[in-house]
């Protein structure tokens, strides 16, 4: 069983005595590690043969639609099912009362219920679901089934969360102890407040109020679940739940809870993703209708969202408002932050718990402090929860600390990126809240994009040249981050492994590889080919990955916290290697030579010595099996204990940690208001780059997201919308506005920025191979460096996102006025 840490020190590469050179790996077609291979699925999905979960079609199967609230805050006086029953085609109504067993990602906060039950907490909470014979009939039965609602007092926003007590009308959710508190976490390490004091004395503080606001994931697929039962209505036969999510063993885990089944009775298939980035990390309403309709009936169910039910479901970035004070001596040492943040998190707990750790927890490097505080509270309000998006948590935060290195860089007269440099943590080392921190490649991050932005002749002389654009003026910023490889410890404690690969060798040559591990799209079973090709030397057309199908193969915790490559990679190494030992030891023997004299790649399997002796794999493969039996084996990834001695102070904690940089360049028209992003550089540190065109694709696509973060997307719901009278939003009370993809504006290619993309190798002896996380990490300093671009462009500093062309065109007025726009209501 691999630990992550005994077998693996850094810096670590497996090329070597039993595995081809360097430079055979290297040849046209190779897809070990290190090579710029395609993704094992790139072909299917490019000519459109890859069946997504709403290609799957059964015979007889109905189709689910659900009945959603148009309350915020109400009790369920009354649901009536008899007006639905009553049209041909319905096959079965069902309300929270079938469904009434909480649950939740989080074991300590299960308070959702997969239909509503005794009363709604936002508009757009499923109530009721029916079944019928195609969605014409579905759609006539949601309509005719009658709610009867006796309204309570909508909380909306956090400051009416705050002073909202325990009274039953106001409060969100039970689950709550004191008032509409989710979760509060205050952590404090050193002498903050004194070294805060000692730098207003002989240094630089800064000191400011950020508000960065909700947003979603909006992936190109819709949520869509399948149920199906084995035998007639009410068989006690497998359930099979086909889903795009991106947790099945938490899937799986929920729906024998909810259902009050056997573990053993339930199967969970997860077919190809179209897109997750954290909205489909916990269990959702449709899989829990679909299964028990299908129970009910007896027959195939379908439910697809449609897009404005994804909305609905949210689980997006959280809206924070953060305080944060940063210290710093004259010589430019970081000797203090400190920051009080609030949460909007929406009616249900998601993985809030964690969120409000992770506001605080993940901020402590790669750029390191003397002493650190943060005090950050998730308040329950009647919208649709937030979640874990890409990035979960630690985005917000990092996005004013980045800021304010910037302004106190500005105040003590200094460079940006040398700031940045002067207060790098280091490598192998432990950060002020007792995280460990091995290798880190910040330095290398930091170089790449000063030198390829040119950024110390181009920073600051940019808007000299504002006179050839007319009102528009360019300037370039920086900004750096880091974040975790993976959750150290599973989200239910347990000591079995996070992650387990079996591996099956044919006779014929083929590799099969059997993981539980979800590919969301970001290439995850490409991983596990380019390790079987690395490990066993074998053709990538010889290796098949079969995953994500509960019934089929181990356990993986799913995708979420960039922890499948570590995990899943370790235990794909381990169980490669038992096979190759095996494979090595039955060629040597016929060959009458030592194991370590057998090479394998390219196919082939030859001697060190003789390179004109081989044979293929295919022929490897057969001695192998004649001398031990069949041939599979398995391997398994857990980590040892890991975080600092205090309550909490695993969260966080993480095998190994990525790093990044960025430097932005932005265009703002100071008559529209509009900022456009003209180009990014990012350097990112992953470790071993397993598969470099993998990773600058994960690079790419997070920078993507952050740019639109800046200045495209928001989450509003009702008077928060630019433009409502506010008579209407006053009756629209906690209604999401504009809940499509028209509305919700996200970036197309004419808006995206042109994407300069370093992957920095840095490897750390906690990953397969010393590899590094590379999904969610290079999205986080994307949005400082932007809005660090845009002061230098404008000279205006802006505190709260998105840089709409309104808020960005009142930045303007106020620095014309005298003023800054510096507190979370400034500008919209």
């Amino acid at each position: 069983m691999s630990d992550g840490e005994s077998t693996l020190k850094a810096p670590y590469f497996p090329h070597g005595s039993t595995i081809v050179d360097a430079a055979l790996r290297r040849q046209e077609g190779d897809h070990g590690v290190g090579a710029r291979g395609r993704k094992i699925d790139g072909a299917e999905k490019a000519l459109g043969r890859t069946r997504f979960a709403d290609d799957y079609a059964f015979p007889g199967m109905l189709c689910c639609k659900l009945k959603r609230s148009t309350r915020p805050h109400a009790r369920i006086v009354r649901v009536d099912v008899e007006p639905a029953l009553a049209i041909p085609g319905v096959h079965a109504v069902i309300t929270g009362r079938e469904l009434p067993t909480k649950f939740g990602i989080i074991p300590w906060t299960q308070d959702e219920t997969a239909l509503a039950v005794d009363k709604v907490r936002y508009v757009g909470e499923p109530v009721a679901a029916v079944a019928a014979i195609d969605e014409e009939t579905a759609n006539a039965a949601v309509r005719a089934l009658r709610v009867e609602y006796q309204d309570l007092t909508p909380v909306l926003d956090v400051d009416t969360a705050k002073r909202t007590g325990d009274a039953p009308e106001s409060k969100v959710n039970e689950h709550a102890k004191q008032g509409n508190v989710t979760k509060r976490v205050e952590l404090s390490f050193g002498p903050v407040d004194d070294n805060i004091e000692a730098c207003r004395k002989d240094g630089a503080v800064v000191e400011d109020s950020f508000f960065y606001c909700g947003t979603t994931h909006a992936p190109i697929e819709p949520h869509c679940a399948i149920g199906l039962v084995e035998g007639g209505p009410g068989a006690q036969g497998l359930l099979t739940v086909i889903s795009s999510t991106q947790v099945p063993h938490y899937l799986h885990r929920d729906l024998a809870h909810v259902l009050g089944l056997p573990e053993a009775q339930v199967r969970v298939i997860q077919p190809p993703v179209g897109g997750a980035f954290g909205g489909k990390s916990e269990p959702f309403t449709l899989e829990f209708v679909v299964a028990k309709l299908a129970m009910m009936t007896g027959r195939p169910v379908k439910c697809l969202y449609t897009r404005e039910e994804v909305f609905l479901a949210h689980r997006g970035r959280h809206p924070m408002r953060m305080r944060f004070t940063t210290a710093a001596d004259r010589q430019g040492q970081l000797k203090a932050v400190k920051s009080v943040i609030d949460l909007d998190g929406g009616a249900y707990a998601s993985f809030g718990m964690i969120t409000a750790y992770y506001a605080g927890q993940i901020l402590t490097g790669p750029v390191a402090m003397e002493s650190y505080a943060f005090d950050a509270t998730r308040y329950y309000t009647n919208k649709p929860a937030c979640g874990p998006k890409r990035g979960h948590g630690s985005v917000q935060p990092r996005f004013a600390f980045e800021c304010h290195l910037d302004m106190l860089a500005e105040q003590l007269g200094m460079d940006p990126i040398e700031l940045r440099r002067r207060n790098f943590a280091g490598e192998n080392v432990t950060l002020v809240n007792g995280q460990r921190l091995g290798s880190s490649g910040l330095l290398q991050c930091l170089d790449a994009v000063e030198r390829a932005s040119r950024w110390r002749e181009r920073r600051g002389k940019l808007g000299a040249n504002a006179s050839e654009r007319g009102t528009k003026r360019r300037g370039l910023g920086v900004a750096s981050s880091m974040y975790i490889s993976g959750t150290n410890y599973p989200i239910y404690p347990n000591e079995m492994p996070q992650s387990g690969v079996q591996v099956k060798l044919d006779r014929s040559g083929r590799v099969t590889m059997f993981s539980g591990a979800s590919d969301i799209g970001q290439g995850s079973d490409t991983v596990l080919m380019t390790i079987a090709c690395e490990e066993l030397g074998v053709r990538p057309e010889h290796v098949r990955v079969v995953s994500s199908d509960t019934d089929l193969t181990p356990v993986d915790l799913g995708a979420y916290s960039s922890r499948v490559t570590l995990m899943m990679g370790h235990a794909a190494l381990e169980a490669c290697r038992r096979l190759r030992e095996q494979v090595q030891e039955a060629v040597a023997r016929a060959w009458q030579c030592e194991p370590d004299d057998v090479l394998l790649g390219h196919g082939k399997v030859w001697a060190r010595h003789d390179t004109q002796q081989s044979i293929s794999s295919a022929e490897a493969f057969k001695l192998a099996e004649a001398r031990f039996g069949t041939l599979g084996a398995t391997g398994g990834y857990r980590t040892h204990p890991r975080g600092g001695d205090y309550r909490g102070g695993t969260i966080g904690a993480s095998p190994a940690y990525s790093s990044t940089a960025h430097v932005a360049e932005v265009e703002v028209d100071t008559e529209t208001g509009k900022i456009d992003v003209v180009k990014v550089w990012v350097a990112h540190d992953c470790g071993t780059a397993i598969n470099p065109v993998l990773v600058e694709g994960q690079i790419e696509g997070s920078t993507y997201m952050g740019a639109a973060e800046v200045f495209l997307e928001n989450m509003l719901y009702g008077a928060d919308a630019v433009g409502v009278p506010a008579a209407s939003a006053a009756r629209r009370g906690g209604m999401l506005v504009g809940p499509s993809l028209l509305d919700y504006r996200i970036p197309t290619t004419l808006d995206t920025p042109a994407i300069f993309a370093s992957v920095i190798e840095r490897p750390d002896g906690n990953g397969p191979y010393g590899a590094k996380e590379a999904g969610e990490g290079p999205l986080h300093s994307t949005i400082p460096a932007v809005v660090n671009a845009v002061y230098d462009a404008v000279g205006v500093r802006y505190f709260e996102l998105p840089l709409s062309p309104a808020r960005v065109l009142a930045g303007l007025r106020q620095q014309r006025d005298g003023a800054q726009p510096t507190t979370h209501k400034a500008a919209e």
